[in-house]
């Protein structure tokens, strides 16, 4: 039934003139998801370097808060961008996207990946000073350093086999997969 509605709401943001002509512009689409992977890097970059710092594993001799303070706003810029970017490549492309497996699962790690930024961001300011020059932080920090940086990675994965037609409706899938991938019959 979900699979269904959500087929139905995809049939029906394909069939704007936005989304046709998005998706049929012989450079738009291209530019946006070029300004997409741009952005990504960015603040994936940015949170890479906060990451390894929350592990102890380099810059260790700079305060933690002087690496996030300096480092959040590019951060967070870039990956306001990419969500922009993100949501109208979805727009040109809404019903392969939204039958894919793969972007389902990205979506899931994407929510996953917020709960962990918000509850390490609200444990970063009620634990400031109290671990701050340590080389080594806490080790429910660096859990949650590792956790953001695992699932940033299986994020890009997936958003990078989205293009992929692995899974995708039509094909010889189980049962649990054309699920899964929100293939709708008839």
């Amino acid at each position: 039934m979900l699979n269904t509605w959500l087929l139905r709401i995809a049939e029906w943001i394909g069939a704007t003139d936005f989304s046709v002509g998005l998706h049929e512009s012989y450079y738009m689409y291209a530019w946006i998801e070029s300004i997409h992977v741009i952005t990504l890097m960015i603040s994936l970059g940015m949170l890479i370097i906060i990451d390894l710092r929350m592990l102890g594993l380099w810059l260790t001799s700079v305060p933690a808060s002087k690496i996030a303070e300096r480092l959040d706003r590019p951060m967070l810029i870039g990956f306001s961008i990419m969500v922009v970017t993100g949501v109208l490549l979805y727009l040109g492309i809404p019903i392969r996207t939204t039958q894919s497996l793969w972007f389902r699962i990205k979506v899931i790690l994407l929510v996953v990946a917020f709960i962990n930024a918000w509850l390490f961001r609200r444990h970063m300011q009620q634990s400031a000073g109290s671990w701050d020059v340590a080389a080594v932080p806490p080790r429910r920090t660096r859990i949650a350093a590792a956790l953001s940086l695992t699932l940033w990675a299986a994020v890009v994965m997936c958003g990078r086999f989205i293009a992929y037609d692995w899974f995708d409706c039509g094909q010889d899938n189980s049962a649990f997969i054309d699920w899964a991938a929100g293939c709708v019959a008839g």
